[in-house]
């Protein structure tokens, strides 16, 4: 029914950006909420950006002023925009979200597969 896909992952060196696409396909009228966790080997999953429509975004302390979470909801499109990445940035960076499916009020949640980001200093 729905589908998301992530992209934008890579290798980037110490301070260098990258932006994570997360992109929804399918029944989609639109993203609500959008979350984007990140787990490296070894550590919990860490949630480090969230996006609720009509209210405000929230982010983790260790990525505050550093990432930026959007939608783009012309293009079904979540975005996370990291900047000034640094080595302990380095991980699986994976998409959530709650689609709108129907105009009742029909949703969708689900993941996206995941992206690896690796920075080399």
């Amino acid at each position: 029914q729905v589908q998301l896909v992530e992209s934008g992952g890579g290798l980037v060196q110490v301070g260098g950006s990258l932006r994570l696409s997360c992109a929804a396909s399918g029944r989609v009228l639109s993203i609500q909420e959008m979350e984007w966790y990140r787990q490296a080997p070894g550590k919990e999953r860490e949630l480090v950006a969230s996006f609720v429509t009509g209210d405000s975004t929230k982010y983790s302390d260790s990525v505050k002023g550093r990432f930026t979470i959007s939608i783009d909801n012309a293009k079904k499109t979540g975005y996370l925009q990291m900047d000034s990445l640094q080595p302990d940035d380095a991980a699986v960076y994976t998409c959530n979200a709650v689609i709108r499916t129907g105009h009742d009020g029909e949703t969708w949640y689900g993941w996206g597969q995941g992206t690896q980001v690796i920075v080399s200093s």
